[in-house]
C-alpha cells in the first residue's frame, strides 16, 4: 500500500500562524501545475510495486485550483502508477473557495452544488476544510480568508454532496476561553461530522504570529489552557462515539483518513511538489521550498531533492515518535524484530518513570500513552529516543 501527496504551494493570504511553504502569487499557478505533472512523470518508478491507496491534495490551497487542474493531476497519478480500484482522494478546502457569502445571493447555490457535483465527478470522494474556528474573532486573529457565516455554510453546502467530510479546528487561540471553546466543538457535532482534526496553536518562528506576541499586539499562547482545552476535545469527541486514533485526529468508526493512517503506521509514501517528502521504508527525500526552482529544475528534467537513508536509530525513533501518538501505540515485539535486543532494553529503561507517572501503560506488549500522557506524547516519545 502507498499513497501519493501532492503539494499545492498557493494561498490567497498569509494566515498568522503558518509556516508551510506557499506563495500568495499566483502568476505561476499554471507552470506549478504542469511541473507537478511533469514530477510524476520522471518519478514513474518511484512506486513500481505499491498500489497507490490514496491520494491527497495538501497545501497551501488545493481548492484555489480550478477543476481541470485537479482532473489533470489525478488523471497522471493514474496514468503513472499503480492505482486500486477505488481509492481515498482527499482534497484540503479553505471555506471561502467553496462557498462565499460575499457572492450575490441568486449565485451562491447554483455556484456550491456545481462546484460540489464536479469534485465528485473527477473523483474527490473527501473533504478536509480548514475551518479552525467558528467564530469571528478567532478567524481575524489567524488572518484567515474565510468569515464565520462561510465556516458554517460550506459544510452544510458540502454535507449534501459528500459523506467523507473532515474539519480542522485550532485550540489554544490567545482570548478563546473555555466556554467558546466548547461551543466551537459543539458546532461541530451538530453538524454530524465523521472526522475532525483539532490542533494546538504553535508560534513558529518567522510568522506573523510570532512578531504580534514579541511586539505585545497579541497575548503569547498559554500552555496549561491548551492542555485543558485538548482534554475537553478528547473527552466530548469520544463522549460521542469519536475514536481519537491519533493525537490530533478523531473519526467515527469506518471514517479514519487512510492518508494520514499509513503515513503513521510507517507506510510508503511519495511526495510531488516543492517542500513535499517522499518515504519508502529506508529512504527519505524532500523536494526544495522553492517555486520558482522547483519549476526550472522539473522542466530541465531535473529532481530537485535531496535524499537521506535512515539508519536503524534514524527507524526506530521514528516508529517511536508516530506509534506514542497514535492508538495502535508501540510494538515491543516489532521493535526486538526489526531492530534487536538492546532497543527494548533500552526502551523498557526509558519508560520505566512515564509508567510509574501513569502516561504510559504497557498492554500485551504494546506501549501506549495514557489520556493523561497524550497531549504529552511528543515530549515523552523524544525522551524515549536512541541516541548514538
Amino acid at each position: 500500500m502507498s499513497g501519493v501527496y501532492i503539494h499545492i504551494p498557493f494561498c490567497k493570504q498569509a494566515c498568522h500562524y503558518c509556516d508551510f511553504h506557499f506563495s500568495t502569487q499566483l502568476g505561476k499557478k499554471e507552470a506549478m501545475v504542469d511541473a507537478l505533472i511533469k514530477e510524476m512523470e520522471l518519478r514513474k518508478d518511484d512506486l513500481p510495486d505499491e498500489p497507490v491507496e490514496t491520494i491527497y491534495f495538501g497545501g497551501g490551497t488545493p481548492s484555489i485550483l480550478s477543476n481541470e487542474e485537479i482532473e489533470r493531476l489525478i488523471q497522471t497519478v493514474y496514468g503513472h502508477y499503480k492505482v486500486v480500484e477505488n481509492p481515498e482522494i482527499t482534497l484540503e478546502a479553505n471555506p471561502d473557495d467553496l462557498v462565499s457569502s460575499r457572492a450575490p445571493a441568486c449565485r451562491k447555490g447554483r455556484q456550491s452544488r456545481d462546484l460540489f457535483a464536479n469534485y465528485k465527478k473527477i473523483g474527490i470522494n473527501r473533504l478536509s476544510i480548514g475551518i479552525q474556528s467558528f467564530f469571528e474573532e478567532d478567524l481575524k486573529l489567524m488572518n484567515r480568508a474565510h468569515n464565520a457565516e462561510e465556516a458554517e455554510n460550506c459544510i452544510k453546502e458540502a454535507a449534501k454532496h459528500f459523506d467523507n467530510i473532515s474539519i480542522d479546528l485550532i485550540y489554544g487561540i490567545p482570548g478563546m476561553d473555555h466556554d467558546r471553546w466548547r461551543s466551537n466543538i459543539q458546532k461541530a457535532l451538530d453538524f454530524g461530522l465523521p472526522h475532525i482534526s483539532s490542533y494546538a496553536l504553535t508560534v513558529e518562528p518567522r510568522t506573523a504570529l510570532k512578531k504580534f506576541i514579541e511586539k505585545g499586539i497579541v497575548p503569547d499562547v498559554d500552555d496549561e489552557q491548551a492542555q485543558e482545552q485538548f482534554h475537553m476535545l478528547v473527552d466530548t469527541l469520544e463522549a460521542n462515539g469519536f475514536v481519537n486514533y491519533e493525537i490530533s485526529n478523531f473519526g467515527k468508526p469506518g471514517f479514519f483518513s487512510q492518508n494520514n493512517t499509513a503515513y503513521w503506521l510507517g507506510k510508503s509514501y511519495l511526495g510531488i511538489g516543492p517542500s513535499a517528502h517522499s518515504f519508502n521504508g529506508q529512504h527519505r527525500s524532500w523536494n526544495i521550498r522553492n517555486n520558482v526552482k522547483y519549476i526550472k529544475s522539473v522542466e530541465e528534467g531535473e529532481l530537485p531533492n535531496e535524499t537521506e537513508t535512515l539508519t536503524q536509530t534514524d527507524r526506530y525513533n521514528e516508529y517511536v515518535m508516530t506509534g506514542l501518538r497514535t492508538i495502535w501505540g508501540v510494538s515491543l515485539e516489532r521493535i526486538e524484530d526489526e531492530f534487536g535486543l538492546k532497543y527494548v532494553k533500552y526502551l523498557n529503561q526509558q519508560s520505566q518513570k512515564y509508567l510509574e507517572q501513569g502516561l504510559l501503560v504497557l498492554e500485551n506488549d504494546i506501549l501506549l500513552t495514557t489520556k493523561k500522557g497524550k497531549f504529552l506524547a511528543d515530549g515523552i516519545a523524544s525522551d524515549l529516543f536512541f541516541l548514538e
